[in-house]
């Protein structure tokens, strides 16, 4: 039932719902206009990097994260980042342990040219590794994975194109994620998705996208009729 819905929805669906719903594209639409390019997709990757144990909604912490930024001269993103998390309002937890993370990867985005960041838009499975490998973690762990999903959406508004997602690039297990699976199956939730990505043929970081906003309570309003009740129908399955 649910393989059938997302099939239904598409690549295309998931797509508009990334940038008319998803309160991250958003706000990253917003800070894309106040910081250079390179700076941008840097900041995305490392915020994203530091998206855990959050004290906010997932929603409200990328706001606080985008207005932050917007029009902020960043020399040094460790050093931005020193400054940010200790004030910050979404993100108060563990920030010694994820301003570590912060230095661990800064040496990996100071490589992020516009020449490069086109090249990993064009091989996110590429990215995701190098993610990993800077970090010294598992490619499959939830943050980085998530990071991946960030700097598409990122390289997708600097670039204006659309590329979609690799399948083989596992769904972030984020709260929201694990307590729907919980509900829907006794698979482990990674597993339970990639079955379900390819079942309808879209990605699991696509599939990520069309239910995080849902599972949020995001509205569905400004959908097209079709996606629309296409959308209305998966709510009274996850919510």
């Amino acid at each position: 039932m649910i393989a059938r819905i997302i099939g239904e929805i598409g690549i295309e669906g998931a797509r508009f719902i990334e940038e008319n719903i998803d309160e991250q594209f958003k706000a990253l639409r917003y800070l894309s206009k106040g910081i250079d390019s390179e700076t941008f997709v840097k900041l995305v990757i490392a915020n994203s990097l530091v998206s855990y144990q959050l004290t906010g909604k997932g929603e409200q912490w990328w706001w606080e994260f985008a207005k932050y930024f917007y029009g902020r001269d960043v020399k040094s993103i460790y050093l931005a980042y020193k400054e940010f998390l200790p004030n910050s309002r979404f993100n108060r937890r563990l920030i010694p342990q994820k301003l570590s993370r912060i230095r661990r990867v800064e040496t990996f985005l100071s490589t992020l040219t516009e020449e490069r960041i086109e090249e990993y838009y064009g091989d996110m499975s590429s990215l995701w590794g190098s993610i990993a490998r800077a970090l010294g973690v598992d490619k499959e762990s939830k943050t980085v994975v998530f990071s991946v999903k960030m700097f598409g959406y990122a390289a997708r508004i600097v670039l204006s194109t659309f590329n979609p997602y690799p399948m083989e690039i596992p769904i972030p297990e984020d709260s929201r994620i694990v307590k729907l699976t919980k509900k829907l199956t006794n698979e482990k939730p990674r597993k339970f998705w990639m079955k379900i990505a390819r079942e309808s043929g879209v990605p699991p970081l696509h599939i990520d996208s069309i239910l995080w906003p849902l599972l949020g309570g995001a509205s569905i309003d400004s959908a097209p009729p079709e996606l629309r009740d296409k959308l209305a129908e998966l709510i009274k399955i996850i919510r």
